[in-house]
């Protein structure tokens, strides 16, 4: 996959300045307070600073965090994970393949069948509702 590289002053150009902390500066938001932490509705979650496929609503769940939680991204290539020391802790972060925008963690105690938990900033986040991606595909 072709890597996206932009400087800090790109990215703040087309980011917010919660975005930009999350993504680009390995941020965390504060739990129960991003936009799709108890988010149901049937769409796509796409990276916010390149629009790359991440994950689907049908591999979401309510992991009790705080955080939007999924089970397995949409396709194993569109994310990347690397080890993450920081705070203490050896956890494994999430980024995304094509931008290496920070999007979270995954953890080992997730529902079958993957027993994964992927666990994201809604900052990292852009939904694409069902509805609209008919449309999309439509287009194209």
């Amino acid at each position: 996959m072709e890597k996206i590289r932009k400087t800090d002053e790109e990215w703040c150009a087309v980011l917010t300045e919660e975005q930009y902390r999350v993504t680009r500066r390995k941020g965390t938001e504060t739990p129960f307070c991003g936009v799709f932490y108890d988010h149901k509705q049937d769409g796509v979650y796409r990276c916010v600073c390149c629009d790359l496929e991440l994950f689907s609503s049908g591999s979401k769940f309510d992991s009790g965090t705080g955080w939007p939680s999924f089970f397995q991204p949409i396709a194993a290539e569109n994310v990347e994970q690397v080890l993450d020391l920081s705070h203490g802790m050896v956890r494994q972060e999430v980024r995304c393949a094509r931008c290496e925008a920070h999007l979270g963690h995954v953890f080992r105690d997730g529902p079958p069948p993957t027993g994964l938990r992927y666990c994201l900033n809604s900052a990292a986040l852009r939904f694409v509702p069902e509805e609209n991606k008919t449309v999309e595909l439509r287009s194209q």
